[in-house]
């Protein structure tokens, strides 16, 4: 799952009079949805153990993966052309204002301000902005993958199992051989290569790959990758000074490779859709609408989490609200949160239809 991805799955048949209409796929609408929540109640709470129930990212990438393959049905330039269209102009409306907030607080940027205009390096910026500006790693991630995967996948299709059990292999040798240069392009490297099996995952489903595959081993070879996962974080915990994944890149890498496995091989083998989901107005309703925001929330929910720090600060001069409301839960903030990224979305969504040539709309 990507932030920018369409879900609309084609039909694998040709074209043609007869050839079924593309329709979205319920099941990986519901998991980018449910990915978006645990981020934002990760960076809400801090959960260390939350990776561990649903580790979103690797799941993003997987889903991103799979409907990249689905794409580059499409002439390579062309798809690369059209995901950047789809990502920066979002990124350039928030971008203006986190800039301008951190010029206010007195940063001064040199020729790395590049980065804000395309985010192919982590884009710099003062200690003031960090929190808002820290969840680009993904934006930067995601773009990195979409210029490689032309490549990627060519290599995929050589070899699909050989090809996917090598995508863990930069993160081991990272990890055990050499950690690469202290720099842009190191952490660029870090990231691609913990995400690497997880994107491949992606075409391996898309081709049916996992499909063919036996039962036996697609779940043996998950749990295996989970269970190495998780005894690596568990025992390097002095090391990393948690056990949450977001800090070791190795556990990370082969509990999302487990994870996502999983997954995707059950989509695949039971024929999962979620289209129960659609019986449920509301609820079918609200994963829509994460779908069609997908950018403007992960890209402004940081930044709704910092505002509704002083805005609870305020209500505590409200003697109501400070006897009745539980101004000091998490839970509260958690909330007051979500309403202010239901504001963003109404507010700056339109950007995300602008960006994909369609009509600007308050709600999808």
């Amino acid at each position: 799952m990507s932030v920018v991805e369409d879900t609309r799955e084609e039909p694998r048949s040709p074209s043609g009079p007869g050839a079924a209409a593309p329709r979205r796929d319920r099941y990986f609408d519901t998991l980018r949805a449910l990915a978006l929540i645990r981020v934002v109640a990760y960076h809400t709470f801090g959960w260390a153990w939350a990776g561990m129930v649903f580790p979103s990212m690797g799941i993003m990438f997987g889903l991103a993966g799979t409907l990249m393959a689905k794409s580059l049905e499409r002439p390579a330039l062309q798809v690369v052309r059209s995901r950047f269209r789809r990502l920066l102009p979002p990124f350039w409306f928030w971008g203006v204002f986190v800039v301008m907030a951190m010029l206010v607080h007195g940063w001064m940027p040199g020729w790395e301000i590049v980065y804000w205009v395309v985010p192919l390096g982590d884009p710099p910026g003062n200690a003031w902005g960090e929190q808002a500006w820290e969840i680009l790693w993904y934006l930067r991630t995601y773009l990195w993958f979409v210029l490689l995967s032309p490549l990627l996948l060519r290599f995929f299709r050589l070899a699909p199992v050989p090809a996917l059990a090598l995508s863990l292999a930069p993160i081991l040798v990272l990890t055990c051989v050499w950690a690469g240069p202290d720099n842009r392009f190191g952490s660029a490297t870090w990231d691609l290569s913990t995400y690497l099996f997880c994107w491949m995952l992606g075409f391996a489903h898309r081709d049916g790959v996992l499909e063919r595959m036996k039962p036996g081993l697609v779940v043996a070879v998950s749990l295996a990758a989970i269970g190495f996962g998780g005894w690596y974080a568990f025992t390097h915990q002095a090391e990393f000074g948690t056990y949450d994944l977001d800090e070791n890149p190795l556990a990370q890498a082969f509990w999302s490779a487990g994870f996502v496995m999983l997954l995707m091989w059950a989509k695949a083998y039971f024929g999962i859709d979620s289209a129960r989901l659609t019986r449920f107005r509301r609820t079918n309703r609200i994963v829509t609408v994460f779908n069609a925001r997908a950018v403007t929330i992960y890209l402004w929910h940081e930044i709704a989490l910092i505002l509704a720090v002083p805005l609870i600060d305020r209500f505590w001069d409200v003697p109501a609200f400070e006897t009745y409301l539980p101004l000091e839960s998490q839970w509260f903030m958690f909330g007051v949160g979500w309403l202010l990224i239901a504001l963003f979305v109404l507010v700056c969504g339109w950007v995300e239809d602008v960006a994909a040539r369609k009509k600007p709309r308050l709600l999808p």
